[in-house]
């Protein structure tokens, strides 16, 4: 007997549970919506997954077996450090388990339903959900698309074993004695530098004139030396050619300036971007508007051309950042519930967790200098920081972007330790309109990181105390 499709009505469809999706099924619950949040994949898509919470938990166990190795200055010396990297991985397994498991916590507790399959779109009120059985039609009045993005696969480097994507550079069972890495963006400087705090020794091949080059020169100056400390080997305007299988590993070709170069390595890991997943939806069948990268058009309330049909995250224009699109899911969701919310990115921070570690949020300073802002920017170093000085950590700097006629905060970079925390008090100060006095007459706890904020402030108001 065929059991007929009876549709399931709903106020609002979330189609993917990533950081998008399920921050923006809650806030709608929130909002009194009658919500369902549809995904294929496990709760938390790609950043709970096999993105940010792992790659974080894989950079930590990095850090640890580095320190293990002691520190001469501190007249600290180990000998004989050892890395069990299956417990490594084991741990890494239960901080990505604890979070998905709370985050199902977190949508029952706020009722919002979950549907476990594949969405193609039927029409602009209509989708089939389908998994490996059955299809089932949802009627919804709102839909917010959340699908998020996958890592791009060239043809010259077809993924394999041992031509991995960020996934199975995650999932490596044991610790390389030697990796190429494919693309010096924020996921190959990251996972590279992991591995080379294993001891792995890293060899990071870049297209372009530098590595992490949406960040400024004299930051990816600090984090190149740091990298090459640790032994690896950055080179750049190099083509990647094309990759050879080995009994034992691989072998890259790459070209640079006319000469053709090869290195030998355990693995490749080939992190050259990332691509939104908006080609198996059924888009088409609505008429959503998508430009030729795949990114789906949205206005400042995140609604695309179809009125009752918004898109956040990976699949719309920026930087594909969790927290992006975690933001935009709210506003999304504000809006489906007639509120008047509206995207505005100039507090959104963007962090990589290289080492040390680089965060910017606002304007950086050759931004502000074509938007024709009469600005001066204003360092101070964490070498003449207490804390950092005994942390032995003692290299970057934190730079304040402040307009000159009134001393308002527009922007901030950091490079150095902890600087992925301590973005978030610059972003906090363009957010409230806040000046660099504001920031000076806040009396920062002593000794502590946080302070190079403070010191910063007082470098804009010209009256400085602990550098000359």
């Amino acid at each position: 007997m065929v059991v007929g499709d009876f549709p399931i009505e709903v106020d609002t469809l979330v189609v993917g549970a990533g950081p998008g999706g399920y921050v923006a099924a809650i806030r709608a619950a929130q909002l009194g919506q009658k919500v369902t949040i549809v995904d294929k994949g496990a709760l938390g898509g790609t950043c709970l997954n096999v993105g940010c919470i792992p790659s974080k938990a894989l950079i930590q166990a990095g850090h640890l077996a580095d320190a293990a190795k002691g520190n001469d200055d501190l007249g600290i010396t180990t000998e004989n450090v050892s890395i069990d990297f299956a417990k490594v991985q084991d741990w890494k397994g239960s901080v990505v388990n604890r979070l998905t498991s709370g985050v199902e916590g977190l949508l029952k507790g706020n009722k919002v339903d979950i549907v476990k399959g594949e969405v193609y779109f039927v029409d602009n009120n209509n989708v089939k959900v389908m998994d490996e059985k059955d299809s089932q039609t949802y009627t919804f009045k709102d839909c917010i698309i959340a699908t998020g993005s996958s890592p791009i696969e060239i043809p010259s480097f077809p993924f394999s074993d041992r031509v991995l994507d960020s996934t199975g550079g995650l999932a490596l069972k044991e610790i390389p004695e030697s990796l190429v890495v494919i693309g010096g963006g924020y996921i190959g400087t990251e996972l590279g530098s992991a591995y080379a705090n294993f001891g792995t020794k890293v060899t990071i091949v870049e297209g372009a004139e530098d590595i992490l080059a949406t960040f400024e020169k004299q930051m990816r100056s600090v984090v190149k030396k740091r990298l090459k400390k640790k032994g690896a080997e950055v080179v750049t305007n190099a083509l990647a050619k094309g990759v050879e299988e080995t009994d034992k590993g691989v072998k890259v070709t790459y070209e640079v300036s006319g000469k053709e170069e090869t290195v030998e390595a355990d693995y490749v890991l080939v992190t050259v971007g990332r691509k939104p997943n908006t080609s198996e939806l059924g888009l088409e069948q609505v008429g959503i508007e998508i430009d030729d990268k795949g990114l789906v058009k949205i206005d400042k309330q995140c609604r695309t051309n179809v009125e009752n049909i918004y898109a956040i995250g990976d699949i719309v224009e920026g930087l594909p950042l969790a927290h992006k699109a975690s933001y935009e899911g709210k506003v999304a969701a504000e809006a489906i519930s007639g509120q008047k919310s509206e995207i505005d990115y100039i507090g959104m921070p963007a962090v990589v967790f290289s080492d040390p570690e680089m965060a910017s949020v606002g304007y950086t300073e050759q931004e502000a200098k074509d938007e024709g802002i009469d600005m001066k920017a204003s360092k101070f170093p964490f070498a003449a920081n207490g804390r950092a000085l005994s942390l032995n950590d003692t290299e970057g700097f934190l730079k304040l972007i402040t307009r000159k006629e009134d001393g308002l905060v527009i922007g901030g970079q950091i490079v150095g330790p902890n600087a992925s925390d301590m973005i978030a008090e610059i972003g906090l100060a363009i957010e409230a309109g806040m000046t660099a006095e504001d920031i000076a007459l806040t009396v920062h706890a002593h000794p502590t990181l946080g302070e190079i904020t403070m010191e910063a402030a007082e470098v804009a108001l010209g009256t400085p105390i602990h550098m000359l």
